[in-house]
């Protein structure tokens, strides 16, 4: 194929050029998202190694990987973003001066690829031609990278059509190197609409698509552009009348994100015909629609979810996503009859497999206490295979938003649910959501780490900024969606979970789509509006009115200290923190002083 004749852009032919005469490859193949050149790659992964294919009739169109034992997650630490002035990176992010990253990352990537292919990725965050949509070129020496990409993604010459003689792109360079994790670093020149990854070719580092540029760089473009990228998931919630309201959310890992996006409903409401419906599980580009009203859109194609812990129990819609055309990565390998597991998956680990490092996983090796799969193990799959999939899913105009939710892992501090009391209230909410490590078993709490709309390693500029953008937004929208705050994981004093959490989060989420259509009251404190006990729907739950009681319950003295947490976390923004929110912090005070 004449890459010229395909690829019409000068600025994407002049990328690829510039791209080689630096990395040096023995051939340059352009990604077309065609059946035919996907078989043949993954044909490819199979014969070097790189890849193993599952046993066709239980996992068909699957395989497994192994990533290099030094390379197995994100490096918070390696991530820089390169923008000319340091103080546009802000106090949270690790910075580095561009003309300083390029040269640095330059060197590194100096005949890379000789010896291998450079794979041309046309991708599109979002559905082709939408105008949620944007586009993203990735250079890249893996196989791997193109065949996960081709299901985090919308892959194809289409793409390229989409994006015309002149249009703009987000260039990613990406090279596993030698895989040198002293010379690991993923880089993002925001004003440059670049990221270059070298070293590693664990996901969150090399799909470029994901953290990079549907966050980073994303979050960037929609301060200058004036919409919003933001990390979290998009549920529609359906009432046994057909109407769906969707709601966004927000959560800090190991809070449950992806159990939300597919919660199975109780089987008492599923009897009376309520639904969940994911739209997303991971990323929300919103946008200020027509109607006054903000808009969101998932710009990811698949799911990249952590393995461990999926189970027929806690999530079987993501578990039955994975049954097919899916890459698992660091799992186990089950040699009894080539398939894969992960610790959580059921109690019956197989007695022949071999371990995420390649290892024999034996009887020797479990008694040793030899974890099987990593813990950041992963699933990358088609997000069609979802059986919860919304029908919205691939609608270009995304779905309109009732709800925002934060949360985070709380043990005494937050309620279970609160409501804020305005749009700039709910932003002060979200920026200082937090969690905190809990030893359950002796109810020890541990430390707050604050995560900021779950923004915390994903924003790509200064998170003061950041939060003055969130205060404009609401004064785009006539009707801004109502903004809650949820805790599944508050503690009794000895240390036990309180709420049920799972599929019993449905009862939640009905008081907050009341709350949004203005049926059903609720109780004012000083951070917010909880639920009056009659209004949450227990029944079959478990839980008695009592523990309710306890659950949304809002100890002054507890948020007292919690406000000169706060004020303490606010201090690294400076004069770039949004007066809005020093008012808040203020308003906070004062009622929790009457």
């Amino acid at each position: 194929m004449n890459m010229a004749e395909v690829i019409k852009n000068e600025k994407v032919l002049r990328f690829i050029d510039e791209s080689a005469a630096l990395c040096n490859p023995d051939r340059i193949v352009l990604i077309d998202g065609s059946k035919a050149q996907r078989d043949a790659l993954r044909a490819e992964a199979c014969s070097t190694g790189e890849m193993i294919k599952l046993n066709e009739d239980l996992l068909p169109e699957c395989y497994l990987h192994r990533t290099a034992v030094n390379d197995v997650a994100r490096v918070e630490d390696r991530t820089f973003i390169c923008c000319r002035n340091k103080a546009d990176a802000g106090p949270i992010n690790y910075w580095m001066d561009p003309q300083e990253a390029y040269k640095m990352a330059g060197d590194i990537f100096k005949g890379s690829m000789q010896g291998r292919t450079m794979y041309v990725i046309p991708y599109s965050m979002g559905i082709v031609g939408s105008e949620f949509s944007k586009i993203g070129i990735e250079l890249t020496d893996s196989i791997y990278v193109v065949l996960n990409m081709e299901i985090m993604t919308r892959v194809g010459t289409d793409v390229l059509d989409a994006l015309g003689k002149d249009g703009d792109f987000v260039k990613g360079l990406h090279s596993k190197c030698a895989l040198d994790e002293t010379k690991r670093y993923i880089l993002h020149f925001p004003e440059d609409n670049t990221i270059w990854s070298c070293n590693s070719g664990y996901g969150g580092n090399v799909l470029l698509g994901k953290k990079c540029f549907a966050l980073r760089i994303a979050s960037y473009l929609g301060k200058n552009e004036g919409w919003m990228a933001e990390h979290m998931l998009i549920l529609g919630f359906e009432k046994p009348d057909g109407d769906t309201k969707y709601i966004a959310a927000a959560f800090p890992s190991a809070c449950g994100k992806t159990n939300l996006a597919m919660l199975i409903p109780p089987e008492s409401y599923r009897k009376k015909g309520y639904k969940i419906w994911t739209v997303g599980d991971d990323i929300a580009w919103i946008r200020v629609g027509a109607d006054g009203r903000l808009w969101a859109m998932n710009p990811e194609n698949g799911f990249f979810g952590v393995a461990p812990g999926t189970n027929e129990k806690s999530n079987p819609n993501a578990l039955h996503t994975t049954q097919k055309g899916t890459i698992f990565t660091n799992v186990v390998h089950n040699l009894e009859n080539n398939t894969v597991w992960w610790e959580g998956l059921d109690k019956n680990p197989p007695k022949n497999a071999v371990d995420w490092k390649g290892n024999p996983w034996d009887d020797a090796a479990k008694a040793a206490g030899v974890k099987g799969a990593h813990p950041n193990s992963r699933f990358t799959a088609p997000a069609k295979n979802c059986p919860c999939i919304s029908k919205a899913f691939d609608d270009p105009k995304g779905v309109p938003l009732s709800a925002i939710v934060f949360g985070g892992r709380r043990a005494k501090t937050a309620p279970l649910v609160y409501q804020s009391k305005s749009w700039d209230n709910g932003v002060f909410v979200g920026s200082i959501m937090a969690s905190e490590t809990t030893a359950a078993a002796t109810g020890a709490v541990g430390v707050v780490r604050r995560d900021p709309m779950a923004m915390r390693p994903f924003c790509g500029y200064h998170m003061g900024d950041y939060f003055a953008h969130w205060i404009e937004m609401g004064k785009k929208v006539k009707n801004p969606p109502k903004i809650f705050n949820v805790n599944w994981f508050r503690l009794d004093d000895e240390g036990n979970f309180l709420w049920p959490g799972f599929g019993e989060n449905m009862r939640v989420l009905e008081w907050i789509v009341k709350r949004c259509e203005g049926t059903v009251g609720a109780v004012e404190t000083p951070i917010g509006y909880v639920p009056d006990v009659k209004d949450i729907d227990l029944a079959g739950s478990g839980v008695s009115e009592e523990t309710l009681k306890e659950l949304l319950t809002v100890d002054k003295e507890t948020w007292k200290k919690e406000a000169d947490g706060i004020e303490e976390f606010y201090k690294q923004f400076g004069d770039r923190l949004p007066a809005e929110l020093s008012a808040e912090l203020a308003q906070l005070k004062a009622n929790l002083a009457k």
